[in-house]
């Protein structure tokens, strides 16, 4: 996360957003969508803008449409980093808000899925939450990942996932550049037991899923493309 890509095109939050709601999981305020009776659940990680991305709820809410019960928690209890506070730069603000302590957090809300009847969870990671989920992964604690554009995810965390795999990067990310990406390929295709899906797209930068323009239509094809492919990985081996 110390790469200036990880807090470009910083979103608008809003509280309001999405056709969902905010309740209380695992002890986390979470927004969660889509029915409570599906056994599929999906644990989206954010950003270090955190849960009130507007763009992040709306994949939530179009992977709840896919027939998954989407929970978004808010990792950072009330405080996502805010690139208007000159005195809390990123470094400084992410000394509060550590990608283990994110993982530690999430283990009640796997609990907490569970309790409600939840048989399958898949995890998505979206740059700060990629490590979160790599770490549930690697823990086996989820059914299968998708890491996109991730943040501090190294070749070691790639060596120890044992569960369906995807790692969504972009060709212009100089936080998980394509050359490490690749690194991730390599070692999860000498593991065949172990499904696994990677892909760099063109053209794009470290965010381009959950920050993009909505009115640079180039950005919004390829940030829905990469919502596509998530959503087929989830569908495939959440089930």
């Amino acid at each position: 996360m110390s790469g200036h890509q990880c807090t470009e095109n910083p979103p608008h939050l809003d509280p309001n957003s999405g056709s969902g709601h905010v309740e209380k999981l695992g002890n986390l305020d979470t927004y969660v969508s889509g029915s409570t009776h599906s056994k599929l659940a999906v644990l989206l990680v954010s950003h270090v803008f955190g849960y009130e991305t507007p763009n992040l709820r709306k994949l939530a809410d179009k992977v709840a449409e896919a027939g998954f019960y989407a929970v978004v928690p808010d990792f950072f209890h009330g405080d996502p980093y805010n690139p208007e506070d000159k005195d809390r730069p990123l470094l400084i603000w992410a000394k509060d808000h550590g990608q283990e302590k994110g993982f530690e957090d999430s283990k009640p809300i796997v609990e907490a899925l569970k309790n409600k009847g939840i048989t399958s969870i898949g995890a998505a990671g979206f740059c700060w939450g990629a490590k979160v989920a790599v770490e549930l992964a690697k823990q086996k604690l989820v059914d299968a990942t998708v890491l996109l554009h991730p943040s501090r995810v190294t070749v070691d965390d790639i060596k120890e996932v044992n569960i369906p795999i995807a790692v969504l990067g972009a060709e212009l990310d100089q936080v998980s550049p394509p050359e490490l990406v690749r690194q991730f390929e390599d070692i999860l295709a000498s593991k065949p037991e172990v499904k696994s899906f990677v892909k760099i797209f063109p053209s794009v930068k470290h965010g381009w899923t959950v920050r993009y323009n909505e009115n640079d239509p180039s950005e919004v094809e390829a940030a829905e493309e990469a919502h596509k492919d998530m959503l087929a990985w989830l569908i495939d081996y959440v089930k």
